[in-house]
């Protein structure tokens, strides 16, 4: 059985659990803190980063790695398919939501309320969770345009890109700092991605110290 080193908080991780739900992996979870790797993590990856995938030996670290490996070993429930063009259109989004999204929103937002609460025991920046909602409302803007000719972000069928997007979106939603009701489009995309198999552990996520909002575990809002 697979293990997985990993964080409730961290997007990268969630977006492999995802991945693992899709393709009915069997596996098993341990915390560890990003702001604060273990001896352990540090042995493993040199770089200290969550996630970390462990399997009959192998050893496979960070998100883009881990998703790359699991396509390729595990052809059950395909995450990135169709044309070169449809994969490259998936591989674009996730990028989009792995690199883009994490710079303009989670880091604003994300690791202003976490990760500096618990790796340096501080407040929030207000101009900087501003900046970060401010961006987040341009992402959504995006999003929408995107499911407004598609019933996925990628294409007709749930991909990778689906899972990338739903992970960072899922921390900031326990957060309570998604406003679903500024994009109607990505409201009901999310409704569908909850309401997966996958998702489900996700759902049940907690994090230290944090309460979930209200509706976070609501597949209806």
């Amino acid at each position: 059985m697979a293990l997985l080193l990993h964080h409730p908080a961290s997007p990268q991780s969630r977006k492999v659990r995802i991945l693992m739900g899709e393709k009915k992996m069997l596996f098993v979870l341990r915390e560890e803190e990003p702001w604060r790797p273990s001896d352990d993590v540090y042995k493993l990856n040199p770089a200290g980063e969550l996630p970390i995938f462990i399997n009959d030996g192998v050893t496979i670290c960070g998100g883009y790695a881990i998703t790359e490996y699991l396509e390729e070993i595990n052809q059950e429930a395909k995450l990135i398919f169709g044309t070169p063009y449809e994969k490259a259109e998936i591989r674009r989004l996730s990028e989009w939501f792995d690199c883009k999204f994490y710079r303009d929103v989670f880091k604003n937002v994300a690791d202003e309320k976490i990760y500096k609460r618990f790796a340096r025991g501080l407040s929030p920046d207000s101009k900087i969770l501003k900046a970060g909602i401010n961006n987040l409302n341009f992402h959504l803007e995006y999003m929408d345009w995107l499911l407004d000719k598609r019933a996925y972000l990628a294409c007709d069928e749930f991909s990778l890109a689906d899972i990338s997007a739903a992970a960072g979106l899922s921390i900031l939603d326990y957060l309570g700092d998604v406003p679903w009701d500024y994009a109607k489009n990505v409201k009901l995309w999310y409704s569908k991605v909850k309401s997966r198999p996958s998702f489900k552990e996700i759902l049940k996520d907690s994090i230290k110290g944090i309460l979930p909002a209200k509706h976070y575990t609501n597949l209806d809002f």
